[in-house]
């Protein structure tokens, strides 16, 4: 299977949820996922004041690209402040987080397999 074909539309359209680690203050609107693989292709967005140092260092087994779209937030880990106009391109397997925000965070992130 892959990603699902779909031609442009409002991304309003589809709604936030909360991600994985349950805390509400950190969601994501998925615009496309592969139902086999988990890759996708969402926005994520953290709350002024979220922290997601309970879920710790984040590691995947796929790609991961990163682009802020608004705010800012903080790696922890690095202690390293990431701002709007700032891109990641992540391997398989690169540590990062957990991630603090002050003022929210606004991210357009794409996930593809190793």
């Amino acid at each position: 299977m892959s990603k699902p074909e779909r031609e442009f539309f409002p991304v309003t359209d589809v709604g936030f949820t909360v991600c994985a680690g349950d805390d509400p203050a950190i969601t994501e609107r998925v615009l496309a996922r592969d139902p086999v693989t988990g890759v996708a292709t969402r926005v994520l967005r953290y709350a002024p004041g979220a922290d997601s140092t309970p879920m710790g260092v984040q590691r995947h087994d796929f790609w991961e690209e990163v682009y802020i779209l608004e705010g800012s937030f903080t790696d922890l880990t690095l202690g390293e402040t990431f701002t709007a106009g700032m891109y990641a391109c992540r391997p398989p397997g690169m540590p990062h987080g957990p991630w603090r925000t002050n003022e929210g965070v606004l991210t357009f992130e794409v996930r593809y397999p190793a």
